[in-house]
């Protein structure tokens, strides 16, 4: 415990109520005072930071808009003209329909004229593939628009008359049958047309395709339809081998000569060749076998041949057994 004498004098030094008020107003206006001075300063005198955000600022500001403004127009009744200011937009003088010109034929874009597109050009030893011709469908007889690419029009509705049928139906000369040296027997795809020539024309009947060529790296093959009179008759697929590229072209005629025959079939044409019968008979009367050796290779093999034919076929010639 403090005396009471040293207590009162400690007592009477510490500040009045009014004193402490008035010394903490004057440290924060020394304060405040400070702080406007260094403010003042760094207006003065700024950092180059912020001299480079105020330049941005200013400048962005400062650039004006550009203003758009039309023209003022003649018109074509009056001969004074008159001046308007760039921030208003005059009237377009009305004009007479009599003084109106025509507009000009627009040309029309380089996207609406068609072209040809370009096929690249394929490998024959993965295949080829020919699309079908852009040909203009035919009309028949009925009005009805046909496209003999996909259209069955005329399939089996009547039978032809009794003179083509005799002809087609015709028993084939043994003359006219050759033998292959595996011993096949065929007719000649010409003699199919001759026969189809009688029998309806020339003109009245033909192939269409019906597919695309496929070309392989060894085979040419093709479906086409037989069309007679302005009606289908028969589908078959034409196939036909060639050892060069070369010879695609020719590959592709003898596709469309064997879909001809297969075709034929279906009309009864020709139809002992495929009759077991008949092959038998014509092989033992009009066939024979021969040993012949192959000029290159020096093989020995039998073959079979026509017996009125002498001469052996190149590259073979006859050996003894």
């Amino acid at each position: 415990m403090f005396p009471c004498s040293s207590l009162r004098t400690s007592l009477t030094r510490l500040p009045s109520q009014s004193n402490l008020l008035t010394t903490c107003q004057n440290g924060y206006t020394a304060t405040a005072s400070k702080a406007l001075r260094r403010r003042r300063h760094a207006y003065r005198y700024p950092s180059p930071f912020s001299q480079s955000i105020t330049r941005s600022i200013t400048t962005t500001a400062s650039k004006p808009k550009p203003v758009y403004t039309k023209l003022p127009t003649r018109a074509a009744t009056t001969s004074s003209t008159t001046t308007t200011s760039s921030t208003t937009t005059p009237k377009p003088a009305a004009t007479s329909p009599t003084t109106q010109s025509k507009p000009a034929p627009s040309k029309p874009p380089q996207s609406a004229i068609p072209r040809t597109p370009i096929t690249p050009p394929q490998d024959l030893q993965l295949g080829l593939s020919d699309p079908l011709p852009a040909a203009p469908p035919t009309t028949s007889p009925t009005g009805e628009v046909i496209d003999w690419s996909r259209s069955f029009s005329g399939l089996s509705t009547t039978a032809f008359p009794p003179d083509s049928a005799r002809i087609l139906l015709a028993p084939i000369l043994p003359a006219d049958v050759e033998v292959k040296p595996d011993g096949i027997i065929y007719l000649p795809e010409i003699k199919y047309r001759r026969i189809l020539n009688r029998a309806f024309g020339p003109g009245a009947w033909g192939l269409a395709p019906r597919g695309e060529t496929i070309v392989t790296a060894k085979s040419v093959t093709r479906e086409y339809g037989l069309v007679v009179h302005g009606r289908l008759v028969s589908i078959a697929r034409g196939e036909q081998q060639y050892f060069d590229p070369e010879g695609i072209p020719t590959a592709t005629e003898g596709c469309k000569s064997n879909a001809l025959m297969r075709c034929c079939k279906d009309l009864g044409i020709a139809s002992e060749l495929w009759d077991p019968v008949f092959i038998r008979k014509f092989m033992a009367e009009h066939a024979r076998e021969v040993w012949v050796e192959h000029n290159t290779t020096k093989k020995k093999r039998k073959i079979y041949m026509r017996r009125d034919v002498k001469n052996v076929p190149y590259p073979f010639k006859e050996v003894k057994a």
